[in-house]
């Protein structure tokens, strides 16, 4: 007995299949990721490193070519692209499809950490994370305010945004444009320095050598033990300036001598405004294959929860949601498939003239899409423009079939067949 066979004959059995194909079909629904595209991003690694100071030349020969040489060695590798400028260097590895990114990731790093003994000494850890470096961010927020200084947004965005932002699955990383760090900056003035015969390399020695915190043993009594800290750590501009640099008998050179320290920003070559006022803008950027539409929903919910326990004189505003793109691109589709489906039903009532005949394709259009997401869940894809501009086609087959189907069950009802046996023989 041939399953159309059995649907005739036991309709009740029909209708129960049809139903759990439609429960089946909205549980992979709930679970199908949204994307503008089809996801093919290939898995991708960046590796970035900073040295802070060096020219272009000194990062490609002493920092990208070691690190590029052992990044090279790791299995699964389709292309390696590096980049070096003044003070950074970014090397992307794009990995074959179907690649575990985590384990990508992990074997990176894996050799990464082997390399950094042929690193100069003073260069900041590489960072390897799971996306492209220049990769495009999906969605930002600016935070500004009238009262407060860069140097204070900054502080405020990453302790209260970063930390919170980047625990939302399929996001590579967080990143804040704009940012203004502290830092302690040492300004010289170079004919004093030439006058106590010293030189900036002479300053960072002396720093190296007294901004120091060692431990320093402990105290044992009978019932008493305690541990010994030197307090030798310099932490206020005060600190700095009363920093020795140079001893010769009785004379002391410090450094307010040939300049003076004051607490400010990292950089201040760069600063971000909106509508004239000072801001920094966070962004994510998603891993390869990631559910945009996901990240968003996420990044708007926990910025809304984190928005509330801000300062008032704190505004958080949207600075740009790529996803709102596809959302629109998916819309589209989603109508078109709408208006297809009332133009079949138009069409089919207006030839036939038979309400009977046109409820067929009916309910077999939703069935059979509906049901459709189920297959696509266990697949592996996502609603795209591709894949509903598939069901639209999908529903021309299914209606086309459904004509023949229920033409030739007329014919043959109409040459005096019962209907249970021509539903059976058409």
């Amino acid at each position: 007995m041939t399953l159309y066979t059995l649907s005739i004959r036991r309709p009740v059995l029909a209708i129960v299949m049809s139903i759990t194909i439609v429960l089946f079909g909205m549980l992979g629904f709930s679970f199908l990721g949204v994307r503008e595209f089809p996801s093919l991003d290939p898995p991708n690694i960046s590796v970035s490193t900073s040295y802070r100071g060096a020219s272009a030349d000194v990062i490609e020969s002493q920092i990208t070519e070691p690190l590029e040489a052992a990044v090279n060695g790791v299995d699964g590798i389709r292309t390696l692209t590096s980049t070096s400028r003044d003070g950074r260097s970014t090397i992307q590895a794009e990995f074959d499809l179907g690649t575990d990114l985590e384990r990508a990731a992990n074997d990176v790093r894996d050799h990464v950490s082997r390399a950094m003994r042929d690193l100069p000494p003073d260069v900041d850890p590489p960072i390897v994370s799971k996306a492209d470096a220049d990769a495009r961010p999906i969605a930002g927020i600016t935070v500004r305010s009238d009262s407060r200084n860069l140097l204070e947004l900054s502080r405020m965005a990453q302790e209260a945004f970063v930390e919170r932002l980047q625990t939302i699955p399929n996001v590579a990383s967080v990143d804040i444009w704009g940012e203004k760090t502290y830092a302690m900056r040492l300004w010289l003035d170079p004919n004093k320095l030439a006058a106590y015969r010293l030189s900036p390399i002479d300053v960072r020695d002396a720093m190296a050598r007294e901004n120091v915190e060692l431990p320093s043993g402990r105290i044992e009594g009978v019932e008493v033990e305690l541990p010994v800290r030197m307090m030798s750590r310099l932490d206020t501009p005060e600190d700095f300036n009363n920093l020795i640099l140079k001893s010769e008998g009785d004379r002391i050179v410090r450094l307010r001598d040939v300049g003076y320290a004051e607490l400010g920003p990292r950089n201040e070559r760069t600063v971000l405004k909106q509508d004239g006022i000072p801001m920094v803008l966070v962004v994510v950027r998603p891993q390869p294959g990631a559910n945009y539409i996901a990240i968003a929903d996420e990044f708007r919910r926990r910025v809304e929860v984190i928005q509330k326990s801000l300062p008032a004189d704190v505004e958080v505003s949207w600075g740009f949601d790529a996803s709102r793109f596809i959302r629109r691109s998916v819309a589209e589709v989603r109508q078109t498939i709408l208006i297809a489906f009332g133009l079949v039903m138009l069409v089919i009532f207006s030839f036939l003239r038979d309400w009977r005949t046109t409820l067929i394709p009916l309910l077999v259009i939703p069935v059979s899409l509906i049901g459709s997401f189920f297959v696509m869940y266990l697949a592996g894809f996502t609603l795209n423009v591709l894949t509903l501009l598939a069901m639209v086609l999908a529903i021309g087959l299914v209606v086309d079939d459904a004509i023949v189907v229920v033409e030739v069950i007329y014919s043959k009802i109409e040459g005096g067949l019962d209907p249970m046996k021509a539903g059976v023989e058409g």
